[in-house]
């Protein structure tokens, strides 16, 4: 990936490869690829006018994606329409998501994430990518210093009514040994309550690529933090719970809080470096959710983004 700061996702079309305009022509192409390679080289890939129609997804992901993963300990809401196939995140049209790598508040994360357009936003909705290795450089110093020891993020799961995703929703399951069985493989600390589940876990705030050993800011501060929240219900929400009531919170590792001032510098410089991928119907992108972050613009009319993601 660049190191002058002038980095882009890398853009594969049948006329940069010499294949058909079709399914076939990408899955030809794809089973001559050095696939990892590029992807670690490039950070992200867009593949576009190969004009792949949903019943035809399956067939390029078994490519694309080695072992295809559950959303399990997934925070954001979301449908499943296949062979663990969600819907994008469904947050408002209106609001941005801001830059994020998948799942980087868990003890494990997928190493590679899919996105595939079924409808284009009428305006709109694109996908903002950033490299993280940038994004950790853009924040001051001391920003960076306060983060060394990382975070911790607290949810709570209720158990079928309340804020927020329920912890059978958050773990696919009903089974609370499942549930069990799957927290105690991941250091987090958790209780049942009343209302449902309380799960606490220290993570780092950056982590190293395990084939380049690039450190990147690897956290989710700032869609955990409530200064962060740009949903105005969000905001309500935060005027009349304490932290520990929420259904997401975060504070430094030792507990102590974050000032909201480090909330938007993350935030906002995560965004400003970003770069829009402007969706196609039948496009797909392919990045390497430690080496790229991923966020989503406000948009109008409809929108429909698959995501898959796998180790």
């Amino acid at each position: 990936m660049s190191e002058q700061g002038d980095w882009q996702p890398y853009e594969i079309t049948p006329g940069d490869v010499g294949s058909a305009a079709s399914v076939d022509g990408l899955v030809g192409h794809l089973r001559e690829l050095d696939l990892a390679k590029l992807l670690t080289a490039e950070g992200a890939l867009v593949f576009r006018g190969f004009n792949v129609e949903p019943a035809a997804l399956d067939q390029v992901m078994d490519l694309l994606l080695p072992n295809r993963l559950a959303y399990v300990h997934g925070n954001s809401p979301r449908t499943k329409v296949g062979r663990n196939v969600y819907t994008s995140t469904e947050y408002p049209a209106q609001y941005t998501i801001s830059m994020h790598n998948e799942l980087s508040y868990a003890a494990h994360w997928p190493a590679r994430l899919l996105f595939y357009c079924q409808i284009a936003a009428q305006t709109g909705g694109a996908t903002p990518v950033v490299d993280a290795r940038l994004w950790l450089e853009s924040l001051d110093p001391e920003v960076r210093a306060a983060f060394a020891d990382g975070v911790c993020y607290q949810q709570n799961l209720h158990d079928g009514m309340g804020l927020g995703k329920s912890w059978q929703q958050t773990f696919e399951t009903e089974d609370r040994a499942e549930v069990e069985a799957f927290l105690a493989g991941t250091g987090a600390t958790w209780q049942w309550t009343a209302d449902g589940l309380r799960v606490s876990q220290l993570r780092p705030a950056t982590v190293r690529h395990p084939v380049t050993d690039v450190e990147v800011w690897f956290n989710q501060t700032d869609q955990w933090h409530p200064a962060g929240l740009d949903d105005e219900v969000a905001k309500v929400m935060t005027q009349v719970m304490t932290q520990d009531e929420l259904p997401q919170s975060v504070t430094f590792a030792d507990g102590s809080p974050i000032p909201e001032e480090y909330v938007f510098q993350i935030r906002d410089r995560g965004l400003d470096a970003a770069i829009d991928v402007d969706w196609r119907v039948g496009d797909l992108l392919l990045i390497d959710n430690v080496l790229v972050a991923h966020g989503r613009r406000p948009y109008t009319g409809d929108r429909r983004i698959l995501v898959a993601m796998s180790d």
